[in-house]
């Protein structure tokens, strides 16, 4: 077990601590926030911090441990969530300055109150791209975010904050949302674990923009197994699937052609590569329609972002990034008639996809383009083109997004190299699987989310460091 006040710590080495009673949850809650203090400055991952809440709260449970109570599964594992995610006491800003200043939250949203049923503890907001548009958390009103293993360059996003302080060690557990990609591109990007559950088992009440069809909130962690039991925690109803795998118990893993050998840069063709040589892949299929499924998930992310926002469009419109303002506003224009022609494809491709996940189990392809460019960057070269640096982070996210499927970044380890990351998919409610192959590829040397280097060499105990009380 790795030291549970440690930036490697995973939860589940946090967790088993504090349930022996060998560290109590304040020492572990006090040296995440000290952590946060070092390390927030710079790489800027938490646009705010629950001191006070959090010590409270682990403060409990370690009076609860005291009193032969039983603890939960999260015993004092710190964690933050997406600042589009209400927490009692913080501000929901969704990353904008149409609500930094809008009172604070009365109440948990619904994952956070499961988390902490659970034991964890919750320390605070993490910054995002402008209410989920973008996918590089550069944001005009709290800052960008910075990449925890070269800060000169982006983590992704949209949820690139919460990627960041996972990487950084900061928390070993966070909560994204992902919609074209929001927390498997930053995953990728930052070398953590990151997964898009099957749409519609994680509850979305309390979160800013709730209602899309095409987003999820997420976990993001530094271990399959931390993913899979956060998942189990917070999905509902249960993961638990009725399917079976084949009748050998063996998971049937293919590759995928044509689009998704596209744009394909050396380092996600290398990471990509190890995963084929790890599971000895020989199998390679096609995925119906990547095109057409990348641009109707794009439409249909695009119409539902302006959703709720046309009021503050007309009257507030100087209150909303430069960056993204024109975005919302060409959003707000989409005729009807082509957001409901990308939902119908979006029913005609889930049945495709099912009648591919026939006689596969699970699917793997590239996560990202490339390692993390400059923060900055306008422009990646995708094949022969410059096209926009967010949008083409997620060249190979998008067409799943709209699909409804489970997807799991994986982070490939490359010592001495940026992270960078792959994709594993399954048909909706399998879940399960993407876990069972993760598991495998950790256990095999392949997957690792290395611990930022800055963020190991300055690790230190839980009383060495004050931090600010909100």
């Amino acid at each position: 077990m790795r030291d549970p006040l440690k930036a490697a710590a995973t939860a589940a080495d946090i967790s088993a601590a504090v349930r022996a009673g060998s560290v109590t949850a304040r020492a572990v809650v006090e040296a995440a926030l000290a952590r946060i203090e070092r390390a927030n400055p710079t790489v800027n991952a938490f646009t705010a911090v629950a001191a006070d809440r959090a010590l409270e709260r682990a403060d409990g449970i370690d009076a609860a441990r005291r009193a032969g109570a039983g603890l939960g599964e999260l015993a004092g594992v710190p964690f933050g969530v997406k600042a589009m995610i209400d927490v009692a006491g913080l501000t929901t800003t969704g990353g904008s300055a149409l609500f930094r200043d809008a009172p604070v939250a009365t109440q948990d949203a619904a994952v956070v109150r499961k988390l902490e049923a659970a034991g964890a503890v919750c320390v605070g907001a993490q910054n995002m791209d402008e209410l989920g548009m973008g996918g590089t958390t550069d944001n005009a009103c709290f800052g960008p975010t910075r990449n925890p293993h070269d800060r000169s360059r982006t983590p992704g996003g949209s949820s690139g904050g919460s990627a960041a302080a996972v990487a950084a060690g900061m928390v070993p557990l966070s909560i994204g949302s992902d919609g074209l990609g929001s927390v498997r591109l930053p995953a990728s990007l930052c070398g953590v674990f990151g997964l898009r559950p099957t749409r519609g088992v994680i509850d979305d009440d309390g979160v800013l923009s709730a209602g899309s069809t095409l987003a999820t909130l997420g976990p993001l962690a530094r271990s399959s197994a931390d993913i899979a039991l956060c998942h189990r925690l917070i999905a509902t109803p249960p993961a638990a699937s009725t399917e079976t795998t084949p009748d050998d118990g063996k998971i049937r893993v293919a590759t995928v052609g044509g689009y998704f050998r596209e744009a394909l840069g050396d380092e996600a063709a290398r990471a990509l590569q190890r995963v084929v040589d790890a599971l000895d892949i020989v199998r390679e299929v096609e995925f119906p329609d990547a095109r057409r499924a990348k641009a109707a998930a794009i439409l249909v992310n695009a119409a539902e972002s302006a959703t709720g926002r046309i009021d503050a469009l007309r009257m507030r419109l100087d209150r909303f990034d430069p960056a993204t303002r024109e975005r919302f506003l060409a959003h707000a224009l989409l005729p009807a008639q082509w957001y409901l022609a990308a939902q119908r494809f979006r029913r005609w491709h889930a049945e495709r996809m099912g009648r591919l996940f026939d006689d596969v189990d699970v699917l793997i392809v590239p996560a990202t383009p490339c390692a993390a460019p400059q923060t900055g960057a306008q422009t990646l070269r995708i094949g022969s083109a410059d096209l926009p640096t967010g949008p083409a982070l997620g060249w190979f996210t998008q067409p799943i997004a709209g699909t409804g499927c489970p997807a799991l970044t994986v982070p490939i380890a490359h010592p001495g190299r940026l992270p960078i990351g792959v994709q594993l998919v399954a048909r909706r409610h399998r879940d399960d699987l993407l876990f069972r192959v993760a598991a495998e590829l950790e256990a095999l040397g392949v997957a690792q989310a290395p611990v930022a280097v800055e963020s190991a060499r300055a690790d230190t105990s839980a009383a060495a460091h004050a931090v600010p009380r909100m």
